[in-house]
């Protein structure tokens, strides 16, 4: 199984982290979209270490972390574990993933 989630707002950090933790424990593959306020998971210990864990897995819109957490994140910092793109990021995660859950 292949799991997308996508995230809108940061208020479900910790559902999205027992998501990506009960994946793994059924070794499906599962890739993470973030978006809109949802970018500012990546203040979020818990949510970083996965996706640290499993490079490439998780992309964020580029745009929202302008615009949502401008100043928040140093984009190096995340450097070969985030991908930093677009909308064109979530169409994949939508193409490719046999189920997607938007929070």
């Amino acid at each position: 199984m292949r799991l997308g989630i996508v995230v809108t707002d940061e208020a479900f950090g910790a559902h999205v982290v027992g998501l990506l933790d009960a994946a793994a424990a059924r070794g499906w593959q599962a890739q993470c979209f973030l978006t809109d306020s949802g970018v500012n998971l990546l203040g979020d210990a818990a949510f970083v270490e996965r996706a640290r864990a499993r490079p490439g897995t998780v992309s964020v819109c580029e745009h929202s972390v302008e615009s949502v957490a401008a100043g928040r994140f140093r984009r190096e910092a995340f450097e070969g574990a985030v991908v930093f793109g677009g909308q064109y990021q979530n169409a994949q995660l939508a193409n490719a993933c046999e189920r997607v859950l938007v929070f």
